[in-house]
Formats: structure tokens, C-alpha cells, sequence
């Protein structure tokens, strides 16, 4: 059976005990409505630690929509009987006034500069501040060996990689590639907001992503990704951003770039879709 605990000073209380016997604590912080791919993150956990502790927690500082914040979806207790059967030791769920005090307003911001503004973060300003935060709020907490991310939210896990290092926190982070549906559809709590005609296109999205890794090395960039802006649209979605960029540092594809990452971002109505692709680069691609 998990452990529930809401309060940050009863999670420190918990924790504290469980290191006097010796144990390295996993971390998997999550919004909940968990899916397949959030139990894997807790398995990838429990591969590396002795105990698994699990965040749930819809963060408002990352909401740059109200509208999205309200909508999230919210399935607390179905998120605790996933975790029980997948052997997670501990769910931390606090209330946003246990994290947020003072009110968003005049609370305290962690930033991580030039990641949390390009690509995702300039589609959606302030939202990376948000991750950023809260991240460090809850490793401030949990005060992990490791902590655990999948690789969808691409931008995110690189942003709280350089925040991990840049604030010399003992954490390491580790990165699980997309679980996907069998339709290749990225796993997204999101997804559950999609009408049934919606889901059956959804998966178009990735499917023309990995189109593009293909053609990738044989045709211009900017054409490869204007043409697929125009069948993505054309087939119902709304583009929200395709970029192409070096994989190591998402910025724009060098010479020297080793590795590209593909990333997407459509909307279905209001719900907002991303996605990526990591491609070795070996010839070189045209610039």
C-alpha cells in the first residue's frame, strides 16, 4: 500500500526516517491522471532506488491558460491504486497553498536562462519558470538519489538537467524514452481530453514526425518543415510549432551537431499535442 502523505513537513517527517536505515530514495514527480507511461517512470525508479516516492501535483505556475489549468484532468483516486499495484512506497500530494504560500504572485522563481525562453518556452512564456520551480521545490523536499522524467517533454527533462547541475544539486537525472500507444501516439494525460475522431487522428502527428526524420538528410530543412505544417493542417490539426534543432543543446543544427531532435507541438481542438524525434546525424545535414 502507498504511503499518502499532503504536507510537506509530514513528507520531510517520513523521508528522514527512511534514510537512518540506509535506503537511496527514487523520485518521480507527476500532475497525475497517471497513464502506462507514468508507471514506467516508476518502475525505471525502482530499478535505481531502494524507495520510490511519487509527486502529485497540477502545478498552476506553469499554466500560462486558465482555461488548460481548470480542464487538467484530476483522477486522484485512481492515480493511488496504479501506484499501489506498481509497488511506489510513497504518494506526495500536497495543496497548492502548501507550495505556494505567499500566492503565486509573490513567490520566490527559479529560472533557467535561454532554455526556459526558446522553442516551448517562447510558444508558451512563463511556463518553464513554472517546471523549474516546482522542481526544485520538490527536490528540495524529497531530496532524491535519482529522479526520473520522460523523454516526451523533451525541452523540459534538458531545462531540469541544467538546472540540476547549475544549483550543484547531488541528484541524478535520468531520462525514459516516450511510451507510446500502438498507434505510435505519444502517451499524454492530455489524450484523454480528445473526442473519439480526434484520437483516431492523433496519431497522424507522429507518424509525420518520423516521416520527417526519413527525409531529413535528403531534403531542406525549412521545406521539409512547411510542407508538413501544411498536411498536419490540412488533416485538422493546428500547428503550434516544428523545429528542427541540435539535440545536445536546442539550438539551431551546427556543422558540428551530432544529433537532431524533431519537435511538435499541434493542437485537436483545445487539446495541445507534442511530440519528438532524435535523429544521429551521420552525413552532416544540410543547413
Amino acid at each position: 500500500m502507498t504511503h499518502l502523505v499532503s504536507k510537506p513537513n509530514e513528507l520531510r517527517a517520513v523521508l528522514n526516517s527512511v534514510r537512518q536505515q540506509q535506503v537511496s530514495i527514487g523520485f518521480v514527480p507527476t500532475m497525475g491522471n497517471l497513464h502506462p507511461g507514468h508507471i514506467a517512470l516508476v518502475k525505471e525508479a525502482q530499478a535505481h532506488c531502494d524507495y520510490v516516492v511519487v509527486s502529485i501535483f497540477v502545478n498552476p505556475m506553469q499554466f500560462n491558460n486558465s482555461v488548460d489549468l481548470e480542464n487538467y484532468p484530476r483522477t486522484l483516486e485512481q492515480d493511488l491504486a496504479a501506484l499501489s499495484a506498481a509497488g511506489a512506497n510513497l504518494a506526495f500530494v500536497p495543496e497548492a497553498s502548501a507550495l505556494y504560500p505567499n500566492g503565486l504572485e509573490q513567490e520566490t522563481r527559479v529560472q533557467v536562462p535561454g532554455l526556459s525562453t526558446m522553442l516551448e518556452g517562447a510558444l508558451r512564456p512563463g511556463h518553464f519558470d513554472g517546471v523549474s520551480t516546482i522542481v526544485c521545490k520538490l527536490f528540495n523536499l524529497v531530496q532524491p538519489n535519482v529522479a526520473v522524467f520522460g523523454e516526451k517533454d523533451f525541452q523540459q527533462l534538458a531545462l531540469i538537467r541544467k538546472m540540476t547541475e547549475d544549483l550543484l544539486l547531488p541528484i541524478s537525472i535520468i531520462g525514459l524514452p516516450t511510451v507510446r500507444e500502438s498507434n505510435g501516439l505519444a502517451m499524454s494525460s492530455r489524450n484523454n481530453r480528445l473526442s473519439a475522431e480526434q484520437r483516431h487522428l492523433a496519431p497522424q502527428l507522429a507518424q509525420h514526425m518520423q516521416l520527417m526524420a526519413t527525409e531529413l538528410r535528403h531534403d531542406n530543412r525549412q521545406a521539409l518543415q512547411t510542407r508538413t505544417k501544411a498536411q498536419l493542417e490540412q488533416q485538422g490539426f493546428v500547428c503550434d510549432g516544428i523545429d528542427i534543432v541540435d539535440a545536445d543543446t536546442l539550438k539551431p543544427l551546427t556543422q558540428q551537431s551530432r544529433r537532431a531532435v524533431i519537435l511538435v507541438a499541434a493542437f485537436l481542438g483545445e487539446v495541445r499535442l507534442i511530440d519528438n524525434c532524435v535523429i544521429e546525424l551521420n552525413p552532416i545535414v544540410d543547413q
